[in-house]
């Protein structure tokens, strides 16, 4: 499977009332139980259980949610109050988090949160975005034009997992 073809919607579910916004404190709870979800339900094809669980540990509130997405530029996409996907903006073009409801894989839904992070990096003057993704997040970056600077190993919570820093360079 080509990487546009990983990355095409396929999807059944109505997007019609989607919309992209920046994230709000009241998101917090959402935004922790969807990137959990995600992790142990979506990564744990390219992932061990024990990688998953050292990544999202059972306690999902191991990082201070609200603190970090009110600190960046963090886009919601949310249909009727249900928050379907995230990613977060570093003002120096870092893409942190950035997940997808296991519901709504392959519909568009990252696209359209990846199009606003762009539009604001342009905003912001930003030449360049770049990225840690995961086994799992790297083929959808790929077809969004990033390209791979190195293969890694890195460690958490007593954990070692491969990713891939990539990088896109912007036309201003």
């Amino acid at each position: 499977m080509s990487a546009v073809d990983c990355c095409t919607p396929k999807c059944d579910r109505p997007l019609v009332e989607m919309q992209i916004r920046l994230f709000h404190p009241q998101d917090t709870d959402q935004i922790a139980q969807l990137f959990h979800q995600t992790v142990h339900e979506i990564n744990r094809r390219d992932y061990s259980s024990n990688q998953c669980l050292a990544w999202s540990p059972k306690d999902i509130y191991f990082r201070d949610w609200e603190k970090v997405c009110s600190s960046r530029y963090t886009f919601v996409a949310e249909i009727r109050d249900a928050i379907i996907g995230f990613g977060e903006l570093e003002a120096n073009g870092h893409i942190d988090c950035f997940y997808c409801h296991k519901d709504y894989q392959r519909c568009g839904v990252g696209s359209q949160i990846y199009r606003a992070i762009e539009d604001k990096a342009v905003e912001l003057g930003l030449q360049r975005l770049f990225t840690e993704a995961s086994i799992t997040a790297k083929p959808f970056f790929q077809h969004l034009g990033f390209v791979i600077i190195t293969q890694q190993q890195v460690s958490c919570r007593g954990e070692t997992f491969t990713n891939y820093a990539m990088e896109k360079f912007l036309n201003l």
